[in-house]
């Protein structure tokens, strides 16, 4: 039987999952958009613009929070250890 810790972990992870492929497509988008506007096409990079302060800045922040939770929480259990 799944605990509540446990569902709201999984839940967590699964976000995090969603969270790296946001990152990973807002990178992609950025480099596209980028060529684009070199080739005088500007509407990519002025959508990116427009995406990342309410989009791309948060998913960045959780994953870099994520990854420095998550290395604290690893620091934690092996001081536990010994």
């Amino acid at each position: 039987m799944e605990t509540r810790l446990q569902r709201v972990k999984n839940a967590f992870d699964s976000l995090l999952v969603v969270d790296v492929f946001v990152v990973i497509a807002g990178a992609i988008w950025f480099a596209v958009a980028v060529t684009l506007h070199s080739q005088k096409i500007e509407a990519p990079l002025e959508l990116f613009q427009k995406l990342w302060e309410p989009l791309f800045t948060p998913a960045i922040g959780l994953l870099m929070a994520a990854a420095i939770l998550s290395g604290v929480l690893g620091w934690w259990q092996r001081r536990g250890q010994r």
